[in-house]
Order: C-alpha cells, then sequence, then structure tokens
C-alpha cells in the first residue's frame, strides 16, 4: 500500500511570458495584415509619441496627467519588423522564463509592464516634440534583463544552438548573452527601423528599473523561492 505525502513546495504553471509573447505576436500579424495607410494611423494613434505626451514649452507636471499616457503601454506591444519583433522576443524568452520562475508570473508581468511604461516614459522626455512614435519591448525586456542580472550576477544560461545537423545545448554566462542584446539594439540604433523613434535612453532606464526593482522585491523573492 502506498500513501500519498503531500509536499510543500507545489508545481506552479508559469504563465506571464507566454502571454506576453503571444499577445505581441498577435499584434504583429494584425498590423502585418492592416493596409499600409491604416497601419502608420494605427501607429501614430497606439504608439507613443513624444510630442503628444511631453510639451518642452509647458509645465511638467500637468503633462503627467494627460490620458495619452495610456500609449506608453500599449506601445509594448506594438513591432512592425519580424527582425525587430524576433530580438525582442528571443531575449525575452531567454531572459524572461528563469526570471518568472524566480520572481512568479503576477511580479513577472508587474516588472515587464511597469519596467516597459517607466523605459518608454525616459524615452519621450529625452525626445520631448518629436512626432515619431516609439514603439516596441525593448524597454520592457531591458527590465527584465536588469532583474535578472541584479538576481542571478553570476549565472548561466542553457541555450540549444543549432550546430551543423544537430542541436547542442550550451550553457551561456549571463553577461555575454547582454553583450549580444546591446550589439542588437546598437545595430537598431544605426539600421533605424521602419517607422518611428530609437532611443538608447528608454533601454538605459528599463535596465536600472530592473535592478532597482531587484534590489526592492529580493526579500520576497527569497521567500518565495525557500517555499
Amino acid at each position: 500500500m502506498f500513501i500519498h505525502v503531500e509536499t510543500r513546495r507545489r508545481p506552479r504553471w508559469h504563465w506571464a511570458t507566454l502571454l506576453v509573447v503571444s499577445f505581441c505576436v498577435l499584434c504583429f500579424v494584425v498590423l502585418a495584415l492592416t493596409p499600409p495607410a491604416q497601419r502608420i494611423s494605427l501607429l501614430l494613434e497606439w504608439g507613443t509619441i513624444p510630442a503628444n505626451i511631453f510639451d518642452p514649452h509647458e509645465a511638467l507636471l500637468p503633462q503627467l496627467t494627460d490620458p495619452a499616457l495610456l500609449r506608453l503601454f500599449t506601445a509594448l506591444f506594438i513591432h512592425v519588423t519580424w527582425l525587430h519583433l524576433l530580438s525582442n522576443l528571443l531575449f525575452l524568452v531567454i531572459f524572461g522564463l528563469p526570471g518568472e520562475r524566480a520572481l512568479g508570473s503576477l511580479r513577472f508581468l508587474l516588472l515587464f509592464v511597469v519596467g516597459g511604461i517607466v523605459a518608454n516614459l525616459i524615452g519621450a522626455l529625452s525626445l520631448a516634440g518629436v512626432r515619431l512614435p516609439i514603439i516596441g519591448c525593448s524597454g520592457a525586456v531591458s527590465a527584465v534583463v536588469g532583474t535578472y542580472v541584479a538576481l542571478f550576477p553570476r549565472a548561466r544560461l542553457g541555450l540549444v544552438l543549432p550546430l551543423g545537423l544537430y542541436l547542442e545545448f550550451v550553457r551561456v554566462p549571463a553577461f555575454l548573452l547582454i553583450g549580444i542584446w546591446v550589439l542588437l539594439q546598437l545595430l537598431f540604433s544605426y539600421a533605424g527601423p521602419s517607422y518611428g523613434a530609437y532611443v538608447w535612453w528608454a533601454h538605459i532606464g528599463g535596465f536600472l528599473f530592473g535592478v532597482m526593482f531587484a534590489l526592492f522585491a529580493r526579500e520576497g523573492i527569497a521567500r518565495r523561492l525557500r517555499g
């Protein structure tokens, strides 16, 4: 006779990274199927346009209550080129899946959304008056990367790489992957997206927000990992 004994730590289903990836892909497909003229209208309507949020000739505080700030959130899910989408989602999965296991799905989703909003806000401030939309979740991914590095500075992440006819599982230092992430963002800054503005300050702001998020949340994260 066997008796089932409940363990203290129950398996958890991690859904936040999958939800974000799915929604980004859905938005990309919708935009891709939209006629060009209407697509541009959607980008201008839902992207973060610095000139619509911050006017350098007006006081800052009243502008922070403007409904246009909603675009700081909606812009996170807008990508118009497959390379931009793929690079963001690739690193979101690489750092997001282990990060979500440590943080928990709700805390991870909060990090992605708030970190992305803060990054877009910093980007809009740095480009006050510019009428090109800031789009994409690069700032949010930077926040995820910042949190992961702050929590696990010596971590090595497992990747499956195609080597000839075989797939090889390798462990790569997290800082090497961050270097690749920075190089990709630098490439985008020179090549320029088809639509929209590219903002280094959004990436820097997102990364620093992620580091601060990890520092403030580390006690709760430690308790969760012990549980």
